[in-house]
């Protein structure tokens, strides 16, 4: 075969047709696990140094970044996220007393002092989003370097503790590599590539990557192809953990959901999440945990499989 194909730098494979049993505390048949994004003040600005407004999800249709001006519209939305969708989702999450990770975006966390404390007061984890929430495809490798240590810096000024999760979401090629480099993280998520946590060697060591979810995830309001309504929602995230739930009488899985408080947080839209929850609160062997839990199991249960992990150059 040609080294065009024996060399290709990606693994397609994975677990293969016999994934690893997960072994998820008491037996459970599906760990799952929500993430609130706090990205609300941490968007692009010109206020925040940027040279645009922010036009990525946000309940303005067709909305572009508008160069060396504010988007008062698409500030505002942002805003509802802060002021009224982030208590909603905190109610709802802090009276059924499911755990959460925040995807929290340094900035957003430093502007925000009363979700923060309120995070905390939950025992909710916070995970790093990275210092702002823009896109760093186009970044140098030494600029989204220090993005990524001023995030850590301030994250653990304003929360007491230095975040052990990583997740930038727009990333570049670099990112997992910086990451890695830094060696300071339990896990990091930006990968969709599979149902189950997996190992990958950095320079530091065997580090867990705990994928995530763009489909179970309420960025779909947004894109013409996706949910219409709470129901639409409700449905997609009711079949996912159904379907996942089957599989684990034999082959235990993830399942990730992703929120964001200025969408999932407009009260048409929090109650399909409301229903959900119920929903797997109603069965048994369902492990309910933050994204640390997931990756300090996946530590202490399947360490060797580390050994034959991809190397991250």
């Amino acid at each position: 075969m040609s080294d065009s194909f024996s060399d290709y730098p990606r693994d397609l494979r994975g677990y293969g047709r016999n994934p690893p049993d997960a072994r998820w505390p008491g037996g459970a048949r599906v760990a799952v696990q929500f993430v609130v994004n706090f990205e609300e003040g941490g968007e692009r600005s010109i206020l925040h140094g940027d040279e645009t407004s922010e036009a990525f999800l946000t309940d303005v249709l067709g909305a572009a970044p508008w160069p060396g001006q504010r988007h008062m519209n698409v500030e505002s939305m942002f805003e509802y996220g802060s002021r009224a969708g982030f208590w909603r989702l905190w109610r709802m999450f802090t009276e059924r007393k499911l755990p959460v990770t925040v995807f929290a975006i340094a900035s957003a966390l430093a502007r925000n002092p009363e979700p923060t404390a309120a995070m905390r007061e939950a025992q909710w984890e916070i995970a790093s989003h990275g210092l702002k929430w823009i896109d760093y495809k186009d970044f140098s490798s030494e600029d989204e370097r220090a993005h990524l240590l001023e995030a850590i810096r301030i994250h653990t000024e304003v929360t007491g503790e230095r975040p052990l999760g990583w997740y930038t979401g727009r990333s570049s090629i670099n990112s997992l590599r910086l990451t890695l480099e830094e060696g300071g993280f339990v896990y990091s998520s930006d990968s969709y590539a599979d149902d189950l946590p997996y190992w990958v060697n950095g320079p530091t060591g065997p580090h867990v990557i705990v994928p995530y979810s763009l489909d179970a995830n309420d960025m779909r309001f947004t894109n013409p192809q996706g949910f219409a309504n709470g129901d639409e929602f409700f449905v997609y995230l009711r079949d996912t953990f159904d379907q996942l739930y089957e599989e684990g009488k034999t082959a235990p899985k993830m399942m990730s959901v992703g929120l964001h408080c200025r969408l999932v947080g407009r009260p048409g839209r929090a109650l399909a999440l409301a229903r959900f929850l119920d929903h797997i609160q109603a069965h048994k062997k369902v492990w309910v945990a933050t994204r640390l839990d997931i990756a300090r199991h996946w530590q202490r249960e399947h360490a060797a499989l580390a050994a034959n992990a991809p190397t991250v150059a």
